[in-house]
C-alpha cells in the first residue's frame, strides 16, 4: 500500500471509532431515558392510586352525612336523598356554624 491509502485507511479508521463510541453512548442514554420514563410515570400512576385509596373513605363519610347515614348506590339517590333532607342539612350547616 502506499502512503496515501493508509492515511486514508487511518483517517477511517479513527472515524469510525468515534463513530461507535458516540452510537454506545447514544444507546446508553435511550436506555436511561426509557427507565425515567418507566419510574416518572409509576410515581404518578401510584400516587395517583394511592390518593384514591386514602381519599375514599373521606368520600364514603362525606356522602354518608349528606345523605343522613344511607348507602349511596347512585348520584340520582344522592339527589332525590338530599331533597328529602334539606332541612337536616340546613340544620346540620347551622350547628356547624355555632
Amino acid at each position: 500500500m502506499d502512503d496515501e491509502t493508509k492515511k486514508l485507511l487511518a483517517d477511517t479508521y479513527a472515524l469510525n471509532k468515534d463513530n461507535n463510541d458516540m452510537l454506545k453512548k447514544l444507546i446508553s442514554f435511550q436506555k436511561w431515558n426509557q427507565i425515567y420514563k418507566i419510574v416518572y410515570w409509576s410515581i404518578i400512576i401510584l400516587s395517583a392510586v394511592g390518593a384514591f385509596y386514602f381519599i375514599k373513605p373521606m368520600l364514603g363519610d362525606i356522602f354518608s352525612v349528606y345523605t343522613g347515614g344511607a348507602s349511596v348506590s347512585s348520584f340520582s339517590d344522592v339527589t332525590k336523598t338530599l331533597d328529602n333532607n334539606k332541612n337536616n342539612v340546613q340544620d346540620l350547616l347551622k350547628s356547624l356554624n355555632q
